[in-house]
């Protein structure tokens, strides 16, 4: 994939990671952590998953479900097929 994965995307996979069990809540707090070093405005999203707790799955969940944008399905898929 040569472009970059947007952010809404991003979390729809980790939407289904969270619920199919093949990603652990750990790795989303570490990608929310990532965006509030990288992205110049910081949503309050992201701000709620980085300080989340290592073992609140549905906390989590709950948090990327409020992530505004439009999902790149073709993106996702490549995603998906990687995991």
């Amino acid at each position: 994939m040569s472009n970059p994965v947007n952010i809404r995307t991003h979390a729809e996979y980790f939407i289904k990671g969270l619920t199919g069990g093949f990603v652990d809540p750990k790795e989303v707090i570490a990608w929310a952590d990532e965006l509030l070093v990288t992205e110049a405005d910081t949503e309050e999203w992201v701000i709620d998953v980085s300080t989340s707790a290592e073992d609140d799955r549905m906390g989590v969940l709950h948090h990327l479900h409020s992530v505004k944008g439009d999902i790149d399905e073709a993106a996702l898929a490549a995603l998906l097929d990687g995991k």
